[in-house]
């Protein structure tokens, strides 16, 4: 089987494409499955794909993030390499952080329709459950309802996909039930490959508290640096290291510049900038809690399963379909008021009194990103696109 992936990959930094990363790698060494052409974005010095092409894989540079033809890019590559199946891995900023850009981009299913090309969307988010006031996207009422109805178009040009996957159950029944949609199904996130666990000392040295993402929009760090605060009050004796690993969202550039101005008293602050894929397991094995600074939450979590590959506790603000990914895929943290910095010290605080258990949630989200590897997803996928191929 010949497939082509749309999306993302390193050394690209659009978002997903890490997910995109472990997913397509995980396909190698499949009964039926032949190569993978991976459609991602053109980076002007296209050279450095070249460290991350494997055998089986063959990366094609073909469209370019924030323009308008993104997917007549896409379209003309699928013609020429006439692929058995196209699979999409798409969020609703995957071609552009620009609001024009990013919608056009999400034809490409529907072009996949008009070549005939067999097609299956990996769908992270959706947007009747996104806050687009929070995420930096709407600044009025009369926006929101702009981009809402804007966005209900572009579902159902996704839906023109032969098969549709969202990561959390109830994205399902939304979906179902707003676009009466047969061909919706749950293809749950899966989880990154398992590096060989690394465990936490008895007695905690130094105690690194780490937020991973892009910044400014719904992740905002300034709630965690304000709990480092207290609890620095509160342990005197204790080391204290906030790690902000990760950019400024496209949206709010700038942001963590200020972050870096106001918070420049905070002692053992530090900011990684871009986290490239190979330093990713060093970032994480580095950390003691990873922190979620989160006020909205716009899919499921990439960064949760991480955090469970690398056994580290959660510490989690108390967001509806956060707690319910948290649940239903078997993870588990210490829970926070969204943006109260004293709920956050506490949650923190809890674990550092009972190292029971911290050790229980870090054995629990380890077993949890066992629970669906990559390598079982990968064959879900091949599974059904030999049925929409047929």
């Amino acid at each position: 089987m010949k497939i082509a992936f749309v999306s993302p990959y390193p050394p690209s930094k659009v978002t997903l494409n890490e997910y995109g990363y472990h997913l397509i790698r995980s396909f190698q060494g499949k009964p039926n499955f032949e190569q993978i052409s991976v459609l991602t974005n053109d980076l002007g010095d296209n050279t450095q794909y070249q460290k991350y092409e494997t055998e089986g894989i063959e990366i094609i540079p073909c469209w370019k993030f924030n323009s308008l033809f993104s997917f007549l890019q896409i379209g003309r590559t699928l013609r020429k390499l006439k692929p058995d199946v196209v699979i999409l891995n798409l969020q609703f900023m995957t071609f552009g952080e620009g609001k024009i850009p990013a919608a056009l981009g999400l034809l490409t299913p529907w072009v996949c329709k008009l070549l005939g090309i067999p097609s299956i969307v990996i769908l992270h988010n959706i947007i009747e459950t996104v806050k687009l006031d929070t995420i930096g996207m709407a600044k009025s009422r009369t926006i929101e309802r702009l981009f809402k109805w804007v966005g209900r178009q572009l579902t159902k040009c996704i839906l023109k996909a032969d098969l549709v996957g969202l990561t959390i159950s109830k994205y399902v029944d939304i979906i179902r039930e707003e676009y009466q949609a047969k061909n919706v199904i749950l293809l749950p996130h899966g989880n990154f490959e398992l590096p060989e666990r690394d465990y936490l000392p008895e007695h905690l040295d130094e105690i690194n508290l780490m937020a991973f993402g892009k910044f400014g929009t719904y992740k905002k760090v300034e709630v965690m640096l304000d709990a480092v605060k207290l609890l620095q009050r509160k342990y005197p004796e204790q080391k204290f290291v906030a790690t902000v690993a990760g950019t400024d969202n496209p949206n709010v550039k700038g942001y963590l510049d200020r972050v870096k101005e106001e918070y420049s008293d905070l002692e053992h602050l530090v900011f990684t900038g871009y986290v490239p894929e190979e330093d990713v397991e060093k970032v994480f094995k580095e950390s003691t809690f990873s922190i979620f600074p989160y006020t909205t939450t716009t899919g499921s979590s990439g960064i949760l399963h991480q955090a469970g590959s690398y056994a580290r506790a959660c510490i989690l603000p108390k967001i509806d379909d956060l707690e319910r990914v948290v649940e239903e895929e078997g993870y588990g943290g210490a829970y926070f008021e969204v943006g109260n910095p004293q709920s956050l010290a506490n949650a923190v605080s809890h674990l550092i009194d009972h190292p029971e258990e911290r050790k229980r949630i870090e054995d629990m989200n380890y077993a949890a990103a066992k629970g669906l590897p990559m390598s079982e997803l990968a064959q879900w996928y091949l599974s059904h696109a030999q049925a929409v191929i047929q």
